[in-house]
């Protein structure tokens, strides 16, 4: 298939709209009307990830950390960026790269580490805002449901758990219609009153084309009238990290050796152990140590990371067990993550986890 169908359906759960500032996400070698036969997942890019691609006949490679991470201004043979990219360019292999904007969706990395450790009713710890709009349009009565239906396929009217939602407000539009307009109802030249439906829905500021495509495409007026308002509310559908419960409440120490177990982790830095069970958990992966006030004002018991500095330990005082579980092991989930989403949206395209382990952090 080509390469833009695949990279549509990532973005469809994972919008390049909601990566950090920092990040580099998206298609970083290739086009979108390339051909792509199979993809190779890894979490990040080395020039083994490459031999192991050209040897299983992948000429796509879907990494989690950007390979390109800073502005690359010159090719410089012996960096590994450039080298990287000059052997990516050889064997013709696409690189498509799924980094923060994954780790802040809802359903993306931290949802799935949640799932394997037996921890529900999960939501974003921290919300990112100023990610929501409202869009007001004015339509006849009887287009109300076909306007209201068009805005709703388009991705708009989700809020938290609920969807299709919207608020309507019966009134009266008034509008004359020049010499030069072909007007839906009226007369040219003469002032009109037309019985309308105010409708308001929110909706995801990454949709705002496709919405106002939709809005047009199944409005009767010549000229379509509608607003759109820039929301400061939270998004729960998109932000840092994720907090939910066990099932059962146990112990400090029961707890990390499950957690080791089911994440595959030979080591676990953590603070001392608090003087209650487990119930209530934090998680982050990768870097989360921003998010140790967030999981402390969410009175979470124990909150699960990577690349936790000396003086964190210290900060959480005896209020939360915080536990350094590796940035790489945390990660490297993201192979089984995304493996299991193509393979069901694609179940005739070849994908392929990558076998190789490149934590570059070794233990003795």
């Amino acid at each position: 298939m080509k390469l833009k169908e695949l990279t549509s359906f990532l973005e469809s759960f994972a919008p390049l709209a909601f990566q950090e500032d920092y990040d580099n996400t998206g298609l970083l070698t290739g086009g979108p009307e390339q051909e792509i036969s199979a993809a190779l997942i890894c979490l990040d890019i080395t020039p083994g990830t490459i031999d192991e691609a050209v040897s299983r006949d992948c000429n796509l490679i879907i990494s989690h950390h950007p390979f390109i991470f800073r502005g690359l201004k010159k090719i410089e043979p012996g960096k590994m960026e450039s080298d990287l990219l000059v052997s990516l360019i050889k064997h013709d292999i696409a690189v498509y790269a799924i980094h923060t904007n994954l780790d802040n969706a809802l359903g993306g990395l931290n949802e799935f580490l949640c799932r394997r450790l037996g921890i529900s009713n999960a939501k974003i710890l921290r919300e990112k805002t100023g990610m929501l709009s409202k869009i007001v349009t004015f339509c006849p009565l009887d287009y109300t449901e076909k306007v209201r239906h068009a805005l709703f396929e388009a991705g708009a009217g989700m809020i938290g758990k609920y969807d299709f939602c919207s608020y309507n407000i019966s009134g009266q539009g008034t509008f004359r219609a020049s010499s030069e307009a072909s007007p839906f109802v009226g007369k040219q030249n003469s002032i009109h009153v037309e019985d309308e439906t105010r409708i308001e829905i929110v909706f995801p500021d990454h949709i705002k084309n496709k919405l106002i495509k939709a809005l047009l495409e199944a409005h009767p007026y010549e000229e379509v009238a509608y607003d759109i308002y820039s929301l400061s509310n939270s998004f729960p559908a998109c932000g840092a990290g994720m907090i939910g419960e066990l099932e059962k409440p146990v112990s400090a120490g029961d707890f990390l050796k499950s957690v080791k177990h089911k994440l595959n982790i030979k080591m676990i830095r953590h603070s001392n152990f608090p003087d209650r069970e487990i119930r209530k958990v934090a998680i982050c992966s990768g870097s989360g140590s921003f998010l140790i006030p967030d999981a402390l004002r969410a009175g979470a018991d124990v909150f699960l990371t990577a690349d936790v500095k000396y003086h964190d330990f210290f900060n959480v005082n005896g209020g939360i067990l915080l536990a350094d579980i590796g940035h790489y092991e945390s990660e490297q989930w993201i192979k089984d993550l995304l493996t299991e989403k193509l393979i069901e949206k694609f179940p005739t395209f070849a994908v392929l986890s990558s076998g190789l382990n490149t934590n570059p952090v070794n233990y003795l």
